[in-house]
């Protein structure tokens, strides 16, 4: 068997849709050398609002609500949360709802968080559920990357059905979009209830600290047992502001509600690091690319903090020339650990390949894919960004693999593989 013929690439593909929005905050102000002599913008904004009567109130409601009822099943709520939000900032006064709700929506705005792009997925089982359907089927939920306006990066989600065999089932997406509520907030660390939303897919997070300003980053996600069993959903993305990225976790209290905080530690300020899905050792073990060109492992008895590492695995082939690095967290089997690992060789070109790490010291890398397994082709090869090919992580059952993964920085596929025919075309490392 050949490299190339190792996944079974299946017959759908998920594209961003800029229908879908979501409900988000807005915030304005003057250049600071405007700023010093005049009452801020935001309270101009609020005094222009009070100075209306109130049949033009009532008027303006009526021309907001109608098209944002018909997009959004919560819209009055999240727009009187976001006056909440602000009138501490502002001199409000005692107003009746409809003027609350009118301040809400000046501080409001409507975001297409997947117009221009719905990739870099990952894919876990759904926790707590009953995991297979009435046909033999693998429930999952897969995380994506949107990205919107401003180029600034959200994280959505899908829920489906995977098996028997290669049936691969979406469910449909809800057409809206529903903002978190913060629910606690304290320094970096926030918790988000998604109380709001009737179906995950409805879900969005976008951008709530500010190192996440610019984005929040390629979710690799994993289902994550503890040595006391307790079993959890956890996810390390890029924190981006513009100018620095940083990792940062993402922990599943359940469906509805998610931590999100920094890591710490000198490993920390980078891209791309993926967790184990349990300790080796008695410790917290991940994969990074710390330098940009080789594949690190990390390991640490702190899950939020990490201070050393050392590269395991370099470039070798001329697909993997340029840098290595995890296509997700590592898939346990009875060789190994699993990885699925991206290459870039000529013309900036992604590749997906893999390698096989020891179960007991995942340091040693025992097997490796000297050549890829997917690669921008003929008929994927456009796209936001070309000739990329990439994914955040797949999903193992009966040593099959469920791969989705991104084309071009701009949709989503899938393929399918067994773990036997991968390991077929693995070479001693």
């Amino acid at each position: 068997m050949q490299a190339a013929d190792v996944f079974t690439k299946l017959d759908l593909e998920l594209r961003p849709d800029p229908s879908r929005t979501v409900l988000r905050p807005f915030s304005f102000g003057y250049p600071d050398a405007f700023a010093a002599w005049r009452v801020s913008r935001a309270q101009a904004v609020v005094d222009r609002i009070a100075a209306l009567d109130g049949p033009m109130r009532a008027r303006m409601k009526q021309l907001l609500m109608a098209p944002m009822n018909a997009r959004h099943h919560n819209a009055e709520q999240v727009l009187l949360r976001r006056f909440e939000e602000v009138k501490g900032d502002l001199r409000v006064g005692a107003v009746d709802a409809d003027t609350q709700l009118l301040i809400g929506a000046y501080f409001s705005q409507e975001y297409a968080f997947e117009s221009a792009a719905l990739f870099n997925p990952s894919v876990v089982t759904l926790p707590d559920e009953e995991q297979d359907d009435a046909e033999g089927g693998l429930r999952f939920i897969m995380s994506l990357r949107g990205i919107g306006e401003g180029h600034i990066s959200s994280v959505t989600f899908r829920t489906g059905t995977w098996g028997p065999g290669d049936r691969l089932i979406l469910d449909p997406p809800s057409d809206q979009g529903v903002p978190p509520q913060i629910e606690r907030h304290d320094d970096e660390w926030v918790r988000l209830v998604c109380a709001d939303s009737r179906d995950v897919s409805e879900t969005v997070i976008f951008p709530m600290l500010s190192s996440q300003r610019q984005g929040i980053e390629d979710l690799r996600l994993v289902n994550f047992t503890d040595h006391d069993g307790v079993r959890s959903v956890i996810g390390t993305y890029t924190a981006f502001d513009g100018q620095h990225a940083r990792q940062e976790l993402l922990r599943g209290v359940d469906l509805r509600t998610v931590e999100m905080r920094p890591l710490k530690g000198a490993m920390t300020a980078y891209k791309g690091m993926a967790l184990f899905p349990r300790r080796v050792g008695g410790q917290f073990v991940m994969l990074g690319r710390q330098d940009n060109e080789n594949i690190w492992l990390l390991r640490s008895d702190d899950l939020h903090r990490w201070e050393t590492g050392a590269p395991i695995m370099r470039p070798k082939y001329p697909w993997e020339f340029v840098q290595l690095g995890n296509c997700g967290s590592p898939l346990e089997i009875d060789e190994g650990w699993l990885v699925l690992t991206h290459g870039v060789g000529m013309v900036r070109g992604y590749c997906i390949g893999a390698c096989l790490l020891d179960k007991d010291d995942p340091s040693r890398v025992l097997m490796r894919t000297p050549s890829p397994l997917l690669f921008p082709s003929a008929e994927q090869r456009g796209g936001y960004v070309p000739n990329v090919t990439y994914s955040c992580g797949g999903l193992l059952h009966d040593r099959r693999i469920l791969l989705p993964y991104a084309i071009g920085d701009e949709y989503t596929a899938f393929a399918t593989a067994t773990v036997d025919d991968l390991l077929s075309v693995m070479v001693p490392a």
